[in-house]
């Protein structure tokens, strides 16, 4: 309802009035073209009931009623007590809500009358009014409160105008804005104070600018209100619009005092699969049959050679059947194929080595990353029972095995009189895409002994003037049964060879020319092959009358012709008769020999070696449990009466002189830990770690030390830390293995966080677990596998080492467990918890502590269950609490955490299964860019660990150290990062800005600045 009309104004003076009637009657002028997007609070303009404002005192300020140019009514207010000097008249308008606005914006139209064309008034005439605003958080002023009085309002300004008029003009409105704050509370009231003017306040409209929203570099900005100064910058956040990634973070426009955005910082552009559309305002799909492989304002092109795709927004074109691309090929490369075989491979035997030598594939499926893998399988039995393995690992093959890109290969170590067969792949970088195996081409060989060495002479026993008589003697080293020989002969002056094979060591030479002159060489066959040809030997034929001529034709002196002789051709053929047919006797009756010779000393040895363990009957009942065939198992030292004996038996003893040491590297539990050199006779010198012990020691400590080498000299593996030898027979007493440069895993990680793929940290898991599944076929139980116990050298291959808390397994394949005796010291946090519970370690408890080993390889050292006391660890474990898996952490390699951390030991996969299963996905790389969610696999309570509570640290140092930033401490202080509220802000550009140039520590240290923010409950952007 509208107030009741207030008491009616003194009359004006004579004359007066009329001169104010005009001013009722004026349009209302509104600004043109304003840039900023305004809300109104409230504006008179529309009013046309009482506006019932409250003034004081009440013969001060009259509300009238007037037109505008579209004659609407409009209602205005007007004061003219020009006559009566100290005038203080005050008019307030009704209660204005905020609205959460921090600076209001008033806009007033007004006319005034100019003193001087009022006749005969004081001097106290005035052309001013002052503007004032009063806060409050409800409606609570009255006609007497707040006092009128500029305190408590707030005085905005005084508003003049920019023209007044006179009697004689029309009426001219003026327009004034001004603005105030920062306001706190929910509401304010306006206020006019006029003292001496002849005026009308027109109208009064009140109200707030804000940033419209708008879109920008593929980014939309939400409507943003003004600061509360007007050069005030507020932020306003972007969103991409849709299909369109952020470029840079933070995404955000800043907002100034007019309501106009400005300073850009960050940008989206157009995502995978999508180009620009609309004129930069859109994000389209590309079309079927187009792609867009990357991000950016690029647009979509053809399918390369090879690929479709059949949906839009393709951001790669998928490869036809049997077509694949290599994880390293971009995008637009063209679709390709594994290659054909290799072509006509052939093999070159010698004793037990060969060469293998092939042709380039007919078809190279359109790449240039040709590679050859020689693959080498041992078989055994006959025709139609024969099957073949993968050979051993000592097989050596120069210069390798795997990824050749010569076509010749060296292979040497192969077992004697073995079949082996040598399957040679052609493989380029996408065979490891296609389900098929290599395509290949095979090749089989026998090995034996060397082939027959070079036969020494031949010796021509008659010639005729069609033929030759020829013998030579044996080679002086047939390396097994001569089966046959053969002869290559031909004319001198022709070149034109013949052969003709003999199973004596003589043979006739017929239908020559005669009174020809012909060369001869000679070659022995066992069942490892042809032997060298001899020496070329010349010898002619007689003419049609000739006989054995008186001597023999020499040859050349290049050609090394052994002397020849002319005897008897029936006395030689007999005597070489009697000497082949007595030859398998001979060799018969030395093989023999032998064999009784080696059956005896194994006699001898293995009664040796009963009774020299016949006092002890354990060590006695466990080694024959261990003498199976093929089996190698490991023998606990602790077994030996005489544990001196194991050392022996299992270590090398290495003269002291043939060891350097050059520095102390760190301290063991017997003494301290050097490196050093190792030179032995007829070997070249390496780089040795050196484990010495500690002067003054026991019989007892003596005996521990060398405990591990007797451990270390079982295991032949390229993921165990290889034992050199020791030295005992000198002090001090010294353990020397091979020497791995970047020495202990976790350190190395934590040295080089967020520097290797994923690729490589799977290539580091795919060793250690290689090494585990060695010692788990050999009941070998580890009991302390841990990040700090596996070795790194310089190629990033881990071996596993320190066998300190190793104990042997039973050989009970149902259950092969070990009792610690209680008491015995274990590692909490990477044991399993029948192990805790029970002191029961097998090679499953040995799986649980591989996962926690892999949980610190893909965290980069981080400690396992971060802060947590033993105690929690424990209680958590058991209520079935798991690690969650680290930052960007492959999905895959998480639930292979998780099932090593399965709580029945049975059901751990083997080491066996987590090797094959990391081949696996070492060759499908794709398969490890799918991240694990911070939930996976676990509950809730835990997880929280894995967000540090800034509040628990005093400092912002602590908070660093907590994240295992700890090195850049100085650089945050000195850049002026001291506070939580600071570093709360900081972004990307801020971090190279103060020295954090390593990509993985910028994204720690921002992703807990995100967390850091959450808990601080704010929203904005941060760069992870």
């Amino acid at each position: 309802m509208a107030r009741a009309r207030p008491p009616p104004l003194p009359p004006l003076p004579p004359g007066l009035l009329p001169l104010l009637s005009p001013l009722l009657l004026l349009p209302l002028l509104l600004p043109a073209g304003c840039r900023a997007l305004e809300e109104t609070l409230m504006d008179t303009k529309w009013v046309t009931s009482e506006l019932a404002w409250t003034s004081h005192p009440e013969s001060g300020w009259e509300e009238v009623s007037g037109y505008d140019e579209a004659m609407n009514p409009i209602r205005t207010y007007q004061v003219c007590n020009v006559r009566e000097s100290s005038q203080n008249n005050w008019l307030r308008t009704g209660f204005i809500w905020r609205r959460d606005v921090q600076r209001v914006y008033v806009e007033l139209k007004f006319t005034v009358r100019d003193c001087n064309s009022i006749p005969n008034i004081p001097g106290s005439c005035k052309e001013t009014f002052n503007l004032f605003y009063y806060e409050a958080d409800s409606d609570v002023a009255s006609a007497s409160s707040p006092f009128w009085m500029e305190n408590p309002y707030v005085k905005v300004d005084t508003i003049a105008p920019d023209e007044s008029f006179s009697r004689l003009d029309a009426g001219r409105v003026n327009t004034k804005v001004r603005s105030f704050g920062p306001l706190s509370k929910a509401g304010f009231y306006l206020a006019f104070q006029d003292q001496g003017a002849c005026m009308s306040l027109i109208s009064v409209r009140a109200f707030y600018k804000k940033c419209a929203s708008t879109t920008a570099g593929f980014a939309l900005f939400p409507e943003t209100l003004t600061g509360a100064e007007p050069t005030s910058l507020v932020i306003a956040p972007g969103t991409c619009i849709a299909n369109a990634v952020e470029v840079s973070v933070p995404l955000k426009l800043y907002c100034n005092g007019d309501g106009e955005w400005m300073v850009p910082v960050g940008a989206c552009t157009c995502a995978t699969g999508h180009e620009p559309a609309a004129k930069e305002s859109q994000c389209r799909p590309c079309p079927p049959g187009s792609y867009k492989a990357k991000q950016g304002e690029g647009p979509c092109l053809p399918c390369p050679p090879n690929s479709r795709t059949t949906s839009p927004a393709a951001g790669i074109c998928t490869c036809h059947n049997n077509f694949y691309r290599a994880d390293s090929d971009s995008a637009d490369s063209a679709c390709t194929t594994v290659p054909s075989p290799p072509r006509g491979v052939i093999s070159n035997v010698n004793e037990t080595s060969l060469i293998l030598e092939w042709s380039e594939p007919r078809d190279l499926g359109g790449r240039d990353d040709l590679l050859y893998n020689v693959i080498c399988k041992k078989c055994h039995g006959g025709p139609g029972t024969m099957t073949c393995s993968r050979c051993d690992d000592n097989v050596e093959f120069v210069p390798r095995q795997l990824g050749l890109t010569e076509r010749r290969v060296h292979v040497s170590h192969l077992l004697a009189h073995t079949r082996y067969t040598f399957e040679v792949q052609a493989v380029n970088g996408v065979s490891g895409k296609s389900p098929l195996p290599p395509r290949y081409a095979a090749v089989n060989i026998t090995t034996n002994q060397a082939a027959p060495s070079e036969v020494p002479t031949l010796r021509l026993h008659s010639s005729s003037g069609s033929s030759l008589t020829l013998s030579w003697a044996p080679p002086e080293r047939p390396n097994g049964v001569i089966l046959d020989y053969e002869m290559k002969y031909f004319e001198k002056s022709e070149g034109i060879a013949s052969t003709v094979t003999s199973q004596k060591n003589s043979v006739q030479l017929d239908g020559l020319r005669p009174d020809a002159r012909y060369v001869v060489q000679v070659r022995a066959r066992t069942v490892a092959g042809y032997g060298q040809y001899s020496h070329p030997a010349e010898f002619e034929t007689t003419s049609e009358r000739g006989t054995c001529p008186p001597t023999p034709v020499p040859a050349p002196p290049t050609l090394a012709t052994p002397p020849l002789t002319c005897a008897s051709p029936s006395s030689l053929g007999s005597g070489a008769q009697q000497l082949q047919e007595q030859l398998p006797l001979i060799v018969g009756s030395a093989t023999a020999g032998l064999v009784f010779v080696v059956a005896v000393v194994v006699i001898a040895v293995v009664c040796l070696r009963k009774q020299r363990h016949s006092s002890d009957s354990e060590y006695t009942e466990k080694l024959q449990q261990y003498i199976a065939p093929g089996m190698k198992v490991y023998i606990d030292p602790f077994t030996y009466e005489d544990p001196n004996e194991a050392v022996r038996e299992f270590a090398k003893e290495i003269d002291v002189s043939c060891v350097k040491i050059e520095e102390v590297i760190g301290a063991g539990e017997f003494g301290e830990v050097c490196r050093g050199r190792l030179k032995q006779p007829g070997r070249r010198e390496v780089f040795v770690a050196i484990k010495t012990l500690k002067v003054g020691y026991t019989e007892r400590q003596r005996r521990d030390f060398l405990s591990e080498a007797s451990i270390m000299g079982q295991f032949d593996h390229p993921n165990i830390i290889r034992l050199e030898g020791v030295v005992t027979k000198s002090r001090p007493v010294m353990i020397l293995t091979e020497f791995m440069e970047n020495c202990a895993l976790d350190s190395f990680l934590r040295l080089n966080d967020g520097q290797f793929t994923v690729i490589q940290l799977v290539g580091m898991l795919r060793g250690i677990a290689a090494g585990m599944k060695y010692l788990s076929e050999m009941n070998y139980v580890h009991r302390d596998l841990a990040a700090r116990n596996i070795l790194v050298n310089s190629n990033l291959v881990c071996k596993v080492s320190d066998f300190g808390l190793s104990r042997f397994l039973e050989d009970d394949p149902s259950d092969p467990t070990y009792t610690s005796s209680l008491g015995g010291k274990i590692p909490i946090r990477w044991t399993a918890p029948e192990a805790i519970a029970y002191r029961k370690f097998t090679s499953a408890s040995d799986v649980w502590s591989y996962g926690i080993v892999m949980w610190e390889v893909m965290s980069y050292g981080e400690r396992p269950y971060w802060d947590m006391s033993n105690q929690d660890v424990i209680n958590a474990v058991e209520q079935d609490y798991r690690l969650p898996p680290p930052m960007d952490c492959p999905t895959a390699l998480h639930q292979l955490m998780l099932d090593c951390w399965v709580r029945d030991r049975n059901l751990r996969p083997k080491f066996s299964q987590i090797v094959n299963t990391l081949d696996k996905l070492i060759r499908n790389a794709a398969s490890l860019k799918v991240i694990a969610s911070a939930q996976s696999g676990m509950s809730q309570p835990l997880l929280d660990r894995t967000v540090p509570d800034y509040t628990t640290f005093t400092t912002v140092g602590d908070w660093l150290d907590a994240i295992k930033m700890g090195r850049y401490k100085e650089s945050f202080v000195s850049a002026g990062f001291a506070s939580f509220d600071l570093v709360a802000q900081m972004t990307a550009e801020d971090l190279l800005r103060i020295g954090v140039t390593l990509a993985g520590h910028q994204k720690k240290i921002l992703s807990s600045i995100q967390d850091m923010r959450l808990q601080m409950n704010q929203t904005l952007p941060v760069q992870v």
